[in-house]
């Protein structure tokens, strides 16, 4: 039997150990973290059906009603707005996911904590805290044993890097594989969706997921997580974007207080409501995250190395699809050590076969980032008024925003070939 050691205890990770023991396969996740409540990362995530079909393949039954228990409120569509709250296209849920009886195949607005909670559920045995990677060795049969920084070390049939877009078995495994700034960072920040903000909020921003455009290289964009049973922690994520010169060279030594007033500098001729938005978040609710993206790396050779997720392809969150990628690693790596685990494949063929596919869509998936933050921080006052006018002809002829829209969620969370076998001999 196959032992896989897991660095990096984040959404991709716990999949892939959830898959991996699904399969028969022994799994080990080591997180840097000192206890499973370290983290207090409590964000929406827009969870698309490449997402949905992973965890469905990933999770055992009880783990999967879990997390169709604990999604919020799907609806809402998302809508295009300025910054006098005019909404220029509004681009209805079945344009962007047309609905589907199969629940592995739709979309869902999910908290990140919530999610990480159900991953973690049933693998208390699995994940060792506070643990910190350091190295990796090869053995002389050619077997991985990672170094932690607190002196223990672990042996393993398969190493595998799901330590975040600063990954040191990246860093290990292909030292010329390299990351860039994007040059924008973006502060996150929420607003309790509770009977008093209901009372000044606009509608729009009290439903789906909006993007302001502003013609400036800034833009906001807001989500709605709203549970399906009540129980008080309902919230407006809001994530305002912009080019790195508009902030501190240093944003992350500011507290959310002060982050908050370099928006409001950015802002002040919004419209009134888009102004109290950002001045009622809670500054215990701002964080700031700069926004890095993995440069494509050239092929490697397989081995008995690994990476997934932000570790290999990392992303800005612009277009939300960082997740959804981890998730679809998780799924193909554990289809592929399954088949390696059963005989049916050599292991550093169902490696390769892995890295070769996730590099394909992995790689999609950045460059469909860049461009949507591209696209958000347009300035250029010729493409900006022509962007405007199309979405608003869009807004009034349905075909128009049909042909428009259409694919752009859609072909990313498409089924690929291995995912549609699956789903015919499920």
């Amino acid at each position: 039997m196959l032992d896989v050691l897991i660095v990096g205890g984040g959404i991709g990770g716990l999949a892939l150990a959830q898959g991996l023991r699904k399969n028969g396969i022994n799994a080990a996740v080591y997180e840097r973290d000192r206890r499973r409540d370290d983290r207090v990362d409590r964000y929406r995530l827009a969870i698309n059906p490449a997402g949905s079909r992973s965890l469905r393949a990933c999770l055992p039954d009880p783990q999967w009603q879990a997390f169709t228990d604990t999604v919020g409120r799907p609806g809402g569509g998302f809508g295009f707005l300025g910054t006098d709250l005019r909404t220029l296209v509004l681009v209805e849920d079945a344009l962007m996911y047309p609905d589907d009886p199969d629940p592995a195949e739709r979309a869902y607005p999910v908290d990140r904590h919530t999610l990480r909670g159900v991953l973690l559920d049933g693998l208390d045995d699995t994940v060792h805290y506070d643990k910190t990677f350091e190295r990796y060795e090869l053995t002389a049969d050619g077997r991985p044993t990672a170094h932690f920084a607190d002196g223990t070390s672990a042996t393993c049939d398969v190493l595998v890097g799901a330590d975040g877009i600063n990954s040191r078995v990246r860093a290990q495994y292909l030292p010329t594989a390299t990351q860039r700034d994007t040059g924008a960072v973006g502060v996150g920040l929420k607003l309790p969706l509770n009977d008093d903000t209901r009372a000044w909020l606009p509608a729009r921003l009290a439903e789906g997921m909006n993007l302001v455009l502003t013609g400036a290289p800034h833009f906001l964009f807001t989500s709605v997580f709203e549970r399906q049973k009540a129980v008080g922690d309902d919230y407006v994520l809001c994530a305002f974007v912009a080019r790195n010169e508009l902030f501190p060279s240093r944003p992350e030594r500011l507290d959310g207080a002060q982050l908050k007033a370099y928006i409001a500098r950015l802002i002040t001729e919004w419209h009134p409501a888009l102004r109290r938005l950002i001045d009622e978040c809670p500054p215990g609710d701002v964080s700031v995250f700069p926004f890095q993206a993995s440069d494509r790396p050239a092929p490697w050779a397989p081995s008995r190395v690994t990476v997934l997720g932000d570790a290999v392809h990392g992303m800005p969150p612009a277009g939300g699809n960082g997740a959804n990628t981890a998730l679809r690693d998780a799924a193909l790596l554990t289809r592929q050590l399954s088949l390696a685990g059963t005989g049916h494949l050599p292991l550093l063929d169902a490696i390769g076969e892995y890295e070769t596919e996730m590099r394909e869509y992995g790689f999609e998936a950045v460059d469909l980032a860049l461009r949507t933050l591209q696209q958000g921080m347009m300035s250029n006052p010729v493409n900006v008024g022509l962007t405007r006018g199309w979405f608003s002809l869009c807004d009034i002829v349905s075909p128009l925003r049909r042909m428009t829209f259409g694919p752009s969620w859609a072909k990313i969370s498409a089924p690929r070939r291995w995912e549609r076998a699956a789903t015919l001999t499920s």
